[in-house]
């Protein structure tokens, strides 16, 4: 979930949650990423499933992962060929198929640079990125890097909004947002940057949205009690779109 060039601000300037101690064993088991048992890891296995089943040779492919972490592909059950995780944030790799480049995926002197892949990745991104225009510049990279892509992003219409954890957050003015995350117990914003700035980065898709992006892509749709989740946009390989 890292924006084209997010701020990262120490959040002790703003003040501790006050709170945050009291809720944070149930924030992990919702939305613990480093959690196996967490609700959200069970939904990321889930979809990294449907993943799989539209990509079965997916061990056999050069991945570019857009906005993506190491983590992602270490903890995967199938490995790729080759992987290139593009953030703007710095992380480290120490496996030779796993290559981190620091940079912004929507600069496309930057994508020049890059080459090209077998299959395009992308994992709750695009809603970071920063207003249509940045969205644009965005899918123009999934789709000058590899033929297939498979780009996800959370439903704008998911009644719980998935970064505050809190029902209908994302219709809620910005000034709401920001006093609601710094008091609600659940949420994780804030956390590894400035409140405010972090709360403005985010812009939640619909899937009319999404499509405009990939016109010429299927939609995957993850869904929970019967409500869409999330959105995947994805490109399979030609054999596949008969």
């Amino acid at each position: 979930m890292t924006a084209c060039g997010q701020r990262q601000v120490d959040r002790s300037a703003q003040g501790a949650h006050p709170i945050a101690g009291q809720a944070g064993g149930l924030r992990s088991v919702l939305t613990g990423a480093t959690d196996p048992r967490s609700v959200s890891a069970r939904m990321r296995r889930r979809r990294f499933a449907a993943f799989l089943r539209t990509f079965p040779d997916l061990a056999e492919m050069a991945v570019v992962d857009l906005g993506g972490r190491p983590s992602t592909w270490l903890q995967a059950p199938v490995r790729p060929r080759r992987v290139v995780c593009v953030n703007v944030e710095p992380h480290e790799s120490t496996e030779e198929w796993l290559v981190t480049v620091t940079g912004d995926a929507c600069d496309q002197g930057l994508v020049g640079q890059l080459g090209s892949f077998d299959l395009a990745y992308s994992n709750s991104t695009i809603e970071h990125v920063g207003g249509h225009l940045q969205r644009l510049a965005f899918a123009a990279a999934v789709r000058a890097l590899a033929p297939c892509y498979w780009v996800q992003t959370p439903n704008r219409y998911f009644p719980i909004e998935p970064h505050a954890v809190f029902p209908m957050f994302q219709f809620l003015p910005t000034r709401t947002k920001v006093a609601l995350a710094r008091r609600w117990p659940l949420s994780p914003l804030g956390t590894h940057g400035d409140l405010t700035d972090e709360v403005m980065s985010i812009e939640l898709l619909s899937e009319t949205e999404l499509t405009f992006y990939f016109p010429e892509a299927r939609i995957w749709k993850e869904r929970v009690a019967g409500l869409t989740k999330s959105l995947s946009a994805y490109r399979p390989p030609s054999s596949q779109t008969g």
